[in-house]
């Protein structure tokens, strides 16, 4: 106890007095730095975050189209159209081009060859608006060949035409033959049956007259038979034509079928004066049909005996060479001009018809000559020269030697005047004209 004041109380403090107000201020400028510090921090996080989503984003905006280069996905689409296709820029200039147009003449390096595609291209560029025609176009910078073409010009984009172009050539061609094979049948038929209807009215006519009538009976004998030939013919182009392939091939002696054919010429022969003769290898087989190469052989020598003068000899030869059996079919006649040559094997045409219609020709012998060897996998070939004569020369693909046909004996069908071989020129076998 302090007898010389109060007593103070346990526990009171012995600091002097203002100092807590100090302490105070200590603590309040500490906790401000360190909250400052903390919210430092945070905002330098939230900045680079913010930058590198910023640049996260920027790598994931789409980029701008470049407009001198085709959209993705375009080329690999042209590729795999079977048409011929082409892109233009916005100077014509060719960018993009599949194969085909290439093959066709379209296009030359970088420059569409054609003014008249590009004057399509350019048209389409200016309105936008689809076209399609049909153009025919020069097939090379020489020459006078021609190509049909189908083009379809459409925009691609802003800055790109599309030219899709189609070769119709061949569709053309075919559609052209078979309007004329239209007008010919018609042609052909009004002919002999017109003459029917003539010669009938004067028989009706000419009733008294026993010699008259059977002048015009026999005149109608005649136009009814080339009526029934022509008929027939154009019977059996048509089921060849119909019928691309065989539908039962069989084992057929070559040699044989010549025989055949060359019996049915006989008459014919003998009585146009024109010696036929023969040099047939014995058991040389082809897989076919008997009849028709038969008549192939046959329309073959009566085209043979129909352009030779009285007095000369028809050659009908048959052998095998390089897995090929060649008949070949010569004549001593006036020969083929070169220009005729690559028509003769169309429907109807005839190089001289009057004496065609003379002979009773109708113009399908050799129509039909070339589709039957055709469709036995082979062809049909001609060589002549003007005042030379022509060899006709069938090829088809030997069949495979059987038992009995390797034990015969080799040498040639007996019964026919053989054909020497100076006859047969090698260049008869050598000269090909295309059909």
């Amino acid at each position: 106890m302090n007898s010389g004041g109060l007593a103070r109380p346990v526990g009171a403090s012995t600091r002097p007095r203002g100092s807590g107000r100090a302490y105070a201020g200590v603590v309040d400028s500490t906790a401000a730095a360190v909250l400052g510090g903390a919210l430092g921090l945070v905002i330098g996080a939230v900045s680079v975050a913010a930058v590198h989503l910023s640049e996260r984003s920027q790598r994931h905006l789409p980029q701008a189209p470049d407009p001198h280069s085709l959209p993705a996905g375009v080329s690999t689409v042209l590729a795999v159209l079977g048409s011929g296709t082409i892109v233009l820029d916005a100077a014509d200039a060719v960018v993009s081009r599949s194969t085909s147009a290439v093959a066709h003449g379209l296009v030359r390096g970088d420059d569409l060859v054609h003014d008249e595609l590009r004057h399509l291209a350019r048209q389409v560029r200016r309105d936008g608006v689809i076209r399609e025609v049909e153009l025919d176009l020069t097939r090379g910078p020489l020459g006078r060949g021609r190509i049909t073409v189908g083009a379809r010009v459409a925009p691609l984009g802003s800055a790109f035409v599309l030219l899709i172009v189609d070769d119709r050539t061949t569709a053309r061609r075919v559609e052209e033959v078979r309007r004329d094979f239209v007008v010919n049948v018609s042609h052909e038929l009004k002919t002999p049956v017109g003459g029917l209807a003539l010669l009938a009215e004067a028989v009706l006519e000419a009733a008294d007259d026993p010699e008259a009538v059977s002048r015009f009976a026999r005149r109608m004998q005649v136009e009814s038979t080339r009526l029934t030939r022509l008929v027939q013919e154009i019977v059996d182009l048509s089921r060849l034509q119909i019928d691309a392939t065989l539908k039962e091939p069989e084992l057929v002696d070559v040699g044989v079928a010549a025989v055949r054919a060359i019996e049915q010429s006989r008459l014919v022969a003998d009585s146009r004066g024109v010696q036929i003769v023969s040099s047939l290898a014995q058991g040389v087989q082809v897989f076919g049909d008997a009849g028709l190469l038969a008549t192939a052989i046959r329309n073959l020598v009566g085209n043979a005996i129909n352009y030779s003068e009285s007095g000369t000899r028809v050659a009908v030869s048959v052998r095998a060479e390089d897995q090929l059996v060649e008949i070949a079919v010569a004549d001593q006649g006036q020969g083929i001009p070169q220009s005729e040559q690559a028509r003769i094997f169309e429907r109807f045409y005839r190089i001289d018809s009057a004496r065609s219609r003379g002979t009773g020709g109708t113009g399908l012998g050799l129509a039909i000559v070339k589709h039957i060897c055709a469709n036995h996998g082979g062809e049909v070939t001609v060589w002549s020269e003007k005042g030379h004569g022509s060899t006709f020369t069938m090829r088809l693909p030997v069949a495979p030697p059987s038992r009995a046909v390797e034990d015969a004996a080799p040498g040639i069908l007996p019964g026919f005047p053989t054909v020497s071989p100076e006859f047969l020129k090698p260049g008869h076998r050598t000269r090909k004209v295309s059909q």
